[in-house]
């Protein structure tokens, strides 16, 4: 049974609308239906494969945390389940948006957003902030957490 019901698909399927390159999305789970498996792994596949489908632009490929260590260690991955919005070229120092834990509830909202901005280059940032950001001389390891409490 689809996690997606016909409103959201429709949401999604708009809000990835004007997606003009593509945009790869790397799952990172491991050991799914069996003893290690990881709390959300699947759930976090079966949402990131129903997303996938709803547009031609995008991608996805899914790869095991622990067989594919060092594919986690290029994407910066260090837990899961994980997904990694890539551009099109691939390159993740360039378009390092990783999720981790499952996209769900209000967190849905980020993943689709994050493939609207990748799939666009079109990052909306106040003048002020894109001011700050370009007196930045080093790089800045940046991390948002979102939860619903």
């Amino acid at each position: 049974m689809p996690l997606l019901d016909d409103r959201v698909r429709k949401q999604v399927q708009d809000a990835l609308a004007g997606i003009t390159r593509p945009v790869k999305i790397v799952m990172f789970t491991q050991g799914e239906g069996g003893a290690i498996e990881c709390e959300y792994c699947s759930e976090t596949r079966e949402l990131v494969e129903e997303v996938s489908q709803q547009s031609g632009k995008l991608s996805l490929e899914v790869l095991d945390f622990q067989a594919d260590e060092a594919r986690a260690r290029e994407y910066g991955v260090d837990k899961i389940p994980a997904v990694v919005l890539l551009a099109g070229d691939g390159e993740p120092a360039r378009h390092g948006v990783r999720l981790y834990g499952i996209p769900a509830g209000y967190e849905f909202s980020s993943l689709v957003e994050g493939l609207r901005m990748v799939g666009t280059g079109d990052v909306k940032l106040s003048d002020a902030t894109r001011q700050a950001l370009a007196r930045l001389t080093k790089p800045v390891h940046l991390q948002v957490f979102v939860t619903p409490t």
